[in-house]
């Protein structure tokens, strides 16, 4: 079957990668377009064609955001991207989908073009009911196209067994169909840099130690309790919050005011807001002498991968797909975290943020245990999570799936 042919649907891909699922499909789809022809098609205005890999870009429908709840926008705009995305002609022996923005598309080309479905579940709406935030009644409408798009897939791909774990509880799907493949990380690409001109030109001292925070400002990502955790971690610390693009303008005001508030009594904390080139994510990650992932939710949580390459050991949460990926007490410390039933605030909010100021604390002031969380960490990647395994583990799940139609 050296013919088979893939075609991913997808909200990010370069120039527009904002979080993990778009790192995975960036990574994926260039490692399978070694070994097959990969069309992506994706929100934007890309236009590549690499010999096995074609990228097009799907633009919005701008009468999505007229006369409407501006709220209701994005779900309106990724059901009319998926529509033209799925009528498009296809040329693939297999449709795979990542997140509800793109669920839709492959529920409708597999009616259409009569393809198996394949869905990468990077993260779940039920889990993430802050959204309503952001979306409005519009939450209620991205949550029905991840339904019907998961509950008619073929195979259902997880990123963890956790998210494994939540799908079965959330979804009708037979267990089956469910397949945990890991994200996977590029060695040659994420790998120590002694390099720091990124860092001094945006405020930071190299020859100090600092704990590093690399995300968007999203209640899922927990950065409010992170900075929270300020105060109580050791002042000789520089603390790195590389994070912007807030979900909304409440929790963009909350973390202003909050980042104003630590810093006035304590100093030395930089706030970068801007997105940075992945070269310069790379430098941040080598220097850090501790890298903070305070995630309340995280199916997988790649940017522990990215820390454990570059040789910095990590300080998370234990929720998750996390302590799939991070080790306690060999590439890092876990610090648990008991949320309240249904929601996902802690119950004891400002006993996690001690816990993790703590467990920085630890870590970053004993030389001797942040090198061997460094040693271990790179080893674990590299041992567990290249893209090439990852790549030969999906196009097994395709050839599988493509038989049983045969």
């Amino acid at each position: 079957m050296a013919d088979l042919k893939v075609a991913f649907c997808t909200n990010e891909y370069p120039p527009n990668v904002y979080g993990g699922a778009g790192v995975h499909v960036e990574y994926l789809s260039r490692e399978l377009a070694r070994l097959v022809p990969v069309e992506v098609r994706s929100f934007g205005t890309q236009n590549v064609d690499e010999g096995n890999l074609k990228v097009k870009g799907y633009s919005g429908w701008d009468e999505m955001k007229r006369n409407t709840d501006p709220r209701f926008v994005g779900a309106l705009d990724a059901f009319s991207r998926s529509l033209a995305m799925a009528k498009d002609t296809l040329d693939a022996d297999v449709i795979h989908c990542h997140t509800w923005y793109t669920d839709m598309a492959g529920f409708l080309a597999k009616k259409l073009w009569g393809v198996p479905l394949v869905l990468t579940i990077h993260s779940l709406e039920p889990l993430r009911p802050w959204k309503v935030e952001q979306l409005g009644n519009g939450y209620h409408m991205s949550s029905w196209m991840e339904r019907t798009g998961i509950e008619d897939a073929d195979a259902i791909i997880a990123v963890s067994q956790e998210t494994r774990n939540d799908v079965l509880r959330f979804f009708s799907v037979p267990e089956e169909k469910i397949h945990v493949i890991h994200n996977g990380i590029d060695l040659e690409q994420y790998r120590a840099n002694p390099a720091a001109d990124a860092l001094q030109r945006r405020g930071v001292d190299p020859s100090r130690p600092f704990v590093l925070f690399v995300g968007r400002i999203t209640r899922q990502k927990g950065i409010i309790h992170l900075v929270n955790a300020i105060p109580h971690i050791d002042p000789s610390l520089q603390v790195v919050l590389c994070a912007g693009a807030p979900d909304t303008p409440e929790i963009g005001r909350e973390m202003t005011e909050r980042v104003a508030e630590v810093n006035s009594s304590r100093g030395n904390v930089i706030w970068i807001q801007e997105m940075l080139p992945r070269e310069d994510v790379i430098q941040f990650y080598s220097h850090a002498a501790v890298f903070c992932c305070p995630s309340v939710y995280e199916p997988f949580g790649i940017i522990n991968l990215e820390a454990m390459a570059c040789e910095t050991a990590v300080v998370a949460s234990a929720i998750g797909g996390i302590p799939e990926v991070v080790v306690p007490g060999e590439t890092g410390l876990l610090v648990d975290l008991q949320l309240k039933e249904g929601t996902f605030d802690p119950v004891d909010p400002d006993r996690f943020s001690r816990d993790l100021a703590a467990a920085i604390n630890q870590v970053a002031l004993d030389e001797t245990l942040r090198a061997t969380f460094a040693r271990n960490g790179r080893r674990r990647v590299e041992q567990h999570f290249s893209w090439t395994a990852i790549a030969h583990q999906t196009l097994d799940l395709y050839r599988s799936l493509v038989a049983v139609q045969e």
